[in-house]
């Protein structure tokens, strides 16, 4: 039976067509795991609550706020409640026809559902079963409700972004985000497995444990050194610096280590004595000197605008970027170059623009997508596809 009934044709051979899953999520970890398996040719179905469905969806006081959209691109939905009895025979029936089901429940809230793992892959043994937990299933912090900041506090990050003189939180969903990228690749080592040995297979990970791998750099710099890095300790020793331009712009900079992106920077900005100051000469002195190197570099900065500098920078082969908003970077021109900007026309909600999956399988990318589902989109074409299959399936005696 053909799966991507509702998906648009694309030329990108992806590697999991043929592969379902259904993803039983909300807010970013659990649906993000299944966007990137989507990304890549699964069919994804998402279950929802009907009625409500996934928090996401009202944000913004409708049911297909941009905060859903982000996450929720080609899937196809449907609504159901595993309490009701009816449904729960049709969520079974969805389980049976998966390779990969999906959740970030808290700790105990699958079993109450009906949707554990012994009883799903009991029903289907081929099953790779993934839950998405905030602080572990198991220890003295399990129970505790978690999001994104509270596992960027427990695992260290937080630490290393805040500026301790004005605590405020900043940046994007990172552990949301890498949480949900590490839950996919665990799925894709699970399938692997499967292929070689047969059998599904269950999949645990928690938000603390994918940041504190994340953060693999600033742990080995503690196990090595003793200190803790902070904020800065990164951008001193990458000689990373932000440079506020005569027009109030921002140019950010990664010098590394190479001598020649370093004598690069201090002949573009009017500094060549530089390379002969002993608290400069040596990358290692850079470091030790980087709050006193940053106050030189910044004063010569203030001295232009930033698109002289950009100039200036790509003559001397210094790497650098000027610091874009969303609505500049989509129109650079690198970003056009390479497509990243895609879009998709629902029925009904009108145009979706999402930033493009970032593979590229035998050269080419997924330049299209099914838009994300409105609550119960997909409901009389997902359970009709599930009649059929239970019509197709051979009866015992049947000799099959």
């Amino acid at each position: 039976m053909e799966r991507e009934s509702s998906a648009p044709p694309d030329p990108a051979d992806l590697p999991l067509r043929g592969l379902r899953v259904v993803e039983q999520g909300s807010f970013i970890t659990g649906p993000l795991a299944s966007l990137l398996l989507g990304d890549m040719g699964a069919d994804v179905i998402k279950v929802e609550r009907p009625g409500t469905g996934d928090v996401f969806r009202s944000y913004d006081g409708t049911l297909y706020a941009p905060t859903f959209r982000a996450v929720n691109r080609n899937k196809r939905g449907i609504t159901l409640d595993t309490r009701d009895a009816e449904d729960r025979a049709v969520f079974d029936d969805l389980i049976e026809s998966a390779d990969v089901y999906i959740h970030n429940f808290r700790p105990g809230a699958a079993e109450r559902l009906g949707v554990g793992s012994e009883r799903l892959r009991a029903l289907n043994p081929d099953l790779v079963y993934c839950a998405i937990s905030g602080l572990g299933s198991t220890g003295p912090y399990a129970a505790r409700p978690a999001y994104d900041t509270v596992a960027q506090a427990y695992s260290g990050m937080l630490s290393l972004t805040l500026d301790r003189s004005d605590p405020r939180i900043s940046g994007p969903a990172v552990a949301d985000a890498v949480t949900g990228l590490y839950a996919a690749q665990g799925v894709l080592a699970a399938l692997v497995r499967r292929g070689i040995r047969g059998g599904g297979g269950l999949v645990e990970i928690s938000m603390i444990e994918a940041m504190a791998h994340f953060l693999a750099e600033p742990y080995s710099s503690f196990f090595g050194t003793g200190e803790n890095p902070g904020p800065y300790g990164r951008a001193a020793v990458s000689q990373s610096y932000a440079m506020r331009c005569s027009d109030d712009r921002l140019i950010a900079l990664h010098l590394s280590s190479p001598p020649k992106f370093w004598l690069g920077l201090i002949n573009a900005v009017g500094l060549p004595e530089l390379a002969e100051d002993p608290r400069f000469a040596a990358h290692a002195a850079r470091i030790a000197n980087y709050d006193e190197l940053r106050a030189m570099l910044q004063a010569a900065f203030a001295k232009r605008p930033r698109d002289e500098w950009l100039v200036e920078l790509s003559s001397a082969d210094v790497p650098h970027a000027p610091v874009l908003e969303p609505s500049e970077a989509i129109q650079d021109p690198q970003f056009q170059h390479l497509g990243v900007v895609i879009s998709a026309l629902h029925p009904t909600e009108g145009l979706v623009e999402h930033i493009r999956p970032p593979h590229r399988f035998d050269g080419a990318t997924a330049t299209q997508m099914l838009a994300p589902p409105t609550l119960g989109e997909h409901n009389d074409e997902i359970k009709r596809e599930l009649a059929e299959r239970r019509q197709a399936k051979p009866r015992a005696g049947d000799g099959a």
